[in-house]
């Protein structure tokens, strides 16, 4: 039996998915997603485990949280940011499957 051909999303629909891929076009927005699927960290822990500054890493995690990737939560004065929710360690998951194909 053949599979049914799925159906094409809308242009707007279209034009959201290709922006959110082009999110994940950058290695660095890449490397802090994999952290954060470690688990949840503030910004300082993020840039050490990556050996960068912090302000290199919260210009991306502002990128990130746009895109809804991410999200933060206020401890104190410190923001503890982690995935958005399960969808984005499946398509890191899947993405990291792919190219180990």
């Amino acid at each position: 039996m053949a599979k049914k051909a799925a159906q094409t999303p809308d242009e707007n629909t279209l034009i959201d998915l290709s922006e959110l891929f082009k999110i994940f076009g950058d290695s660095t927005r890449i490397k802090i997603l994999f952290t954060l699927l470690q688990g949840e960290r503030p910004v300082n822990e993020i840039a050490a485990e990556l050996n960068m500054t912090q302000s290199a890493i919260s210009h991306q995690l502002r990128i990130l949280k746009t895109s809804r990737l991410i999200k933060a939560e206020r401890a104190g004065k410190l923001s503890i940011y982690s995935l958005a929710d399960a969808h984005v360690a499946s398509i890191l998951s899947q993405g990291l499957e792919h190219v180990n194909e």
